[in-house]
Protein backbone atom coordinates (compact mmCIF):
# COMPACT_ATOMS: atom_id res chain seq x y z
CA UNK A 1 0.00 0.00 0.00
CA UNK A 2 1.75 3.31 -1.08
CA UNK A 3 1.44 6.58 0.38
CA UNK A 4 0.66 9.58 -1.52
CA UNK A 5 1.71 12.73 -0.03
CA UNK A 6 -0.16 14.99 -2.53
CA UNK A 7 -3.72 12.89 -1.48
CA UNK A 8 -3.81 14.40 1.89
CA UNK A 9 -6.79 17.07 2.13
CA UNK A 10 -5.04 18.10 5.37
CA UNK A 11 -3.38 21.64 5.35
CA UNK A 12 -0.48 21.65 7.51
CA UNK A 13 -0.49 25.73 8.28
CA UNK A 14 -4.53 25.03 9.61
CA UNK A 15 -3.18 21.93 12.17
CA UNK A 16 -3.10 23.87 15.77
CA UNK A 17 -2.60 22.09 19.01
CA UNK A 18 -5.62 21.60 21.58
CA UNK A 19 -4.42 23.90 24.39
CA UNK A 20 -7.16 23.38 27.38
CA UNK A 21 -9.07 26.73 28.42
CA UNK A 22 -7.80 28.24 31.76
CA UNK A 23 -9.95 28.12 34.82
CA UNK A 24 -8.56 32.13 35.43
CA UNK A 25 -10.06 33.08 32.35
CA UNK A 26 -13.31 31.31 32.83
CA UNK A 27 -13.75 30.23 36.64
CA UNK A 28 -17.02 28.47 36.10
CA UNK A 29 -15.30 25.47 34.18
CA UNK A 30 -13.61 24.86 38.08
CA UNK A 31 -15.25 21.27 39.53
CA UNK A 32 -16.35 22.01 43.30
CA UNK A 33 -16.95 18.53 43.64
CA UNK A 34 -13.69 17.34 45.32
CA UNK A 35 -13.76 20.24 47.63
CA UNK A 36 -16.85 19.50 48.79
CA UNK A 37 -16.47 15.90 49.27
CA UNK A 38 -13.40 16.63 51.09
CA UNK A 39 -15.49 18.29 53.59
CA UNK A 40 -17.98 15.98 53.69
CA UNK A 41 -15.87 13.33 54.09
CA UNK A 42 -13.90 15.39 57.14
CA UNK A 43 -17.34 16.15 58.87
CA UNK A 44 -18.00 12.44 58.73
CA UNK A 45 -14.73 11.30 60.12
CA UNK A 46 -15.62 13.75 62.90
CA UNK A 47 -18.83 11.91 63.67
CA UNK A 48 -17.45 8.37 63.41
CA UNK A 49 -14.37 9.65 65.75
CA UNK A 50 -16.36 11.18 68.38
CA UNK A 51 -19.74 9.71 68.19
CA UNK A 52 -18.28 6.04 67.77
CA UNK A 53 -20.99 6.03 64.45
CA UNK A 54 -19.76 2.97 62.37
CA UNK A 55 -21.89 4.28 59.35
CA UNK A 56 -20.57 7.96 59.45
CA UNK A 57 -16.79 6.44 59.21
CA UNK A 58 -17.64 4.52 56.39
CA UNK A 59 -19.26 7.71 54.79
CA UNK A 60 -16.56 9.46 55.39
CA UNK A 61 -14.55 6.91 53.44
CA UNK A 62 -16.88 7.02 50.36
CA UNK A 63 -16.41 10.49 50.32
CA UNK A 64 -12.92 10.54 50.85
CA UNK A 65 -12.90 8.51 47.44
CA UNK A 66 -15.06 10.24 45.59
CA UNK A 67 -12.96 13.91 46.69
CA UNK A 68 -9.86 11.98 45.13
CA UNK A 69 -11.05 10.21 41.88
CA UNK A 70 -12.48 13.74 41.13
CA UNK A 71 -9.47 15.70 41.77
CA UNK A 72 -7.02 17.11 39.54
CA UNK A 73 -3.29 16.18 39.34
CA UNK A 74 -2.07 19.88 40.24
CA UNK A 75 -3.97 20.27 43.51
CA UNK A 76 -2.42 20.11 46.61
CA UNK A 77 -3.05 16.58 47.98
CA UNK A 78 -1.35 16.98 51.24
CA UNK A 79 -5.43 18.30 52.23
CA UNK A 80 -7.13 15.42 50.88
CA UNK A 81 -4.50 12.47 51.90
CA UNK A 82 -4.94 14.14 55.72
CA UNK A 83 -9.26 13.45 55.10
CA UNK A 84 -8.73 10.06 53.77
CA UNK A 85 -6.30 9.00 56.65
CA UNK A 86 -8.85 10.94 59.19
CA UNK A 87 -11.37 8.83 57.95
CA UNK A 88 -9.41 5.47 58.09
CA UNK A 89 -8.65 6.21 61.36
CA UNK A 90 -12.23 6.71 62.13
CA UNK A 91 -12.77 3.10 60.95
CA UNK A 92 -10.29 1.73 62.99
CA UNK A 93 -11.00 3.41 66.07
CA UNK A 94 -14.64 2.60 65.61
CA UNK A 95 -13.92 -1.11 65.11
CA UNK A 96 -11.84 -1.39 67.57
CA UNK A 97 -13.92 0.12 70.27
CA UNK A 98 -16.74 -2.25 69.33
CA UNK A 99 -15.92 -4.99 67.28
CA UNK A 100 -19.33 -5.98 66.56
CA UNK A 101 -20.68 -6.09 63.33
CA UNK A 102 -22.26 -2.51 62.13
CA UNK A 103 -25.65 -2.55 62.99
CA UNK A 104 -28.14 -0.46 60.65
CA UNK A 105 -28.90 3.29 61.54
CA UNK A 106 -32.50 3.04 61.53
Amino acid sequence: MATNSFADPRRQNKILRYKPPSTETNPTLEDPTPDYMNLLGMIFSMCGLMLKLKWCAWIAVYCSFISFANSRSSEDTKQMMSSFMLSISAVVMSYLQNPQPMSPPW
